[in-house]
């Protein structure tokens, strides 16, 4: 019985953590992510915050500067 309850209880957090994981696509292919972009995966993102991840402040966020941002907490990964 205590194996089922383990089991069980790995399976519901695995299913957590699966809901809060963020899916962010490239959706014009360029390799990087635009506002519009980041919004269609995080809706409360604001110009701000974008412009805090965006660390080279060239307009786009890069992959590095996505997961430096989901790394520190500013977005959830």
């Amino acid at each position: 019985m205590k194996k089922i309850l383990i089991a069980a209880a790995a399976s519901l957090a695995g299913l957590a953590a699966a809901a809060v994981a963020q899916e962010v696509t490239d959706a014009d292919g360029n390799g990087t992510y635009s506002l519009e972009e980041l919004m269609a995966a995080y809706p409360d993102l604001t110009a701000e915050t974008f412009a805090t991840i965006d660390a080279n402040g060239d307009g786009a966020v890069d992959p590095d500067e996505l997961k430096a941002a989901q790394d520190a907490g500013t977005l959830a990964n």
